[in-house]
């Protein structure tokens, strides 16, 4: 039988511009409570999305909520016209809430009152289950057949009125969700993973909001080139006007000055507004109509006596490609485990962050453990936040490549 004959071609996508079961915009507190007996006589879990104006906008709010349940239509809701979103939690709080990668979308739907209880994720989802393809897209295509036009996914979602094909892209993207969430939930069950996948929904749900970092002008793009404490200084001045106006405005920091105008200035250290505004590479659209305020920022940072360190926080940890010269032990600590770990994935087709997170690996390969007491290193991985599922997977991986580690520094040491 030759090739041809024996391969089965894969069936058409199905291309869908618009959803299959309508839309309505809601943007009064009456059509809102309608909103909410529609869905309570609905079937199933509950699809939801968010759309934020990012890269537009200064603030990560919700500037449209999608909300999709079998048995109804899309209810895409004007959070600028219903503000207190919150009725939703107190009659839906304990269904299942389907996101995809919901730790995008979740802050912003507690800013309106709208927070899940219980929650599947089929972007997490379909990493657990091995799927080549994970974005929403892709899995849609790989698992229903069904092609999404995509053309709005960068879209100012702080745009009113919404128009008619950015509203049918919206709907689209959550009404897929609960086919979506059934396919990937089959496949998690067959390979035996479901157990991981509820961990990984429960962790989402119980996450801390990220920590407010002590120098957060440190993740400039391309601040690396600039030199010494005077440099550095220069740039957090021009990060924090930059950051206060963007507040004060509403608007994504950097469309009023990128960061490589921030860095450019800082190296260049210009003797006079004038001689900042005819630097050839800063630029944006408030580099010349907020000169002054740029300037005051650079002469901050020229007199202040508050330098900051040529190394950020001591919390940080070098980077690993450092340590092969700085902490060789801990370099072959993690190059070892960092392979058991990957060869694990490939074993069980569960990518190797979504088995052990990075930085975790990083930290507990950067400290000495005896792998004699295993314990020891599963009490460290519990209090940085692993979950049971990967802690049992990853302990005897470590404590296998601890051992190697340990007997090879016995070896470098009697050479």
């Amino acid at each position: 039988m030759n090739e041809s004959s024996s391969t089965t071609p894969a069936p058409p996508l199905r291309t869908r511009s618009a959803p299959d079961h309508g839309l309505e915009v809601i943007t009064s507190g009456r059509d809102w409570e309608r909103v909410l007996d529609v869905v309570a006589a609905g079937s199933g879990p509950i699809a939801l999305d968010v759309e934020r104006a990012s890269g537009f906008r200064y603030s990560q709010r919700a500037y449209l909520v999608q909300i999709y349940r079998r048995g109804g239509t899309n209810f895409l809701v004007d959070p600028l016209e219903v503000s207190d979103l919150s009725g939703f939690t107190t009659r839906f709080g304990d269904e299942e809430w389907v996101l995809h990668a919901a730790r995008q979308d979740l802050a912003s739907l507690r800013e309106v009152g709208m927070s899940p209880r219980k929650l599947f994720d089929t972007e997490l989802g379909a990493r657990l289950a091995g799927l080549s393809r994970v974005g929403l897209q892709g899995s849609v295509e790989d698992l229903l057949g069904v092609q999404l036009a995509k053309e709005h996914s960068a879209a100012d979602w702080s745009t009113r009125p919404l128009p008619e094909g950015w509203l049918n892209y919206a709907a689209l993207d959550v009404e897929v969700l609960p086919d979506l969430r059934d396919a990937i939930a089959r496949t998690l069950h067959e390979a035996g993973k479901a157990d991981y996948a509820r961990e990984e929904f429960d962790a989402i749900l119980c996450e801390a909001p990220p920590a407010t970092r002590a120098e957060p002008w440190r993740r400039l793009s391309g601040l690396h080139q600039v030199r010494g404490a005077r440099g550095l200084a220069i740039a957090r001045e021009l990060w924090w006007a930059r950051e206060e106006f963007a507040k004060a405005q509403d608007v994504a920091p950097g469309r009023l000055i990128p960061d490589r105008s921030i860095v450019h200035a800082a190296i260049e250290r210009p003797s006079s507004q004038s001689a900042l505004t005819g630097l050839k590479n800063f630029h944006g659209r408030a580099s010349r109509s907020e000169a002054p305020r740029w300037w005051a920022a650079i002469q901050r940072g020229m007199t202040t006596e508050e330098l900051p360190s040529l190394r950020g926080s001591q919390d940080t940890l070098p980077p690993p490609r450092a340590w092969a010269d700085k902490a060789p032990e801990a370099h072959r600590r993690y190059v070892l485990a960092r392979d058991l770990i990957q060869r694990a994935g490939q074993r069980i087709t569960i990518p190797a962050e979504n088995i052990l997170t990075p930085d975790y690996l990083r930290r507990i390969c950067y400290s000495p453990h005896d792998p004699h007491h295993p314990s020891t290193i599963d009490g460290q991985l519990e209090r940085l936040g692993a979950r049971r599922w990967q802690r049992e997977l990853v302990l005897p991986l470590l404590v296998e490549a601890f051992s190697q580690a340990a007997t090879l520094d016995e070896l470098a040491a009697t050479d």
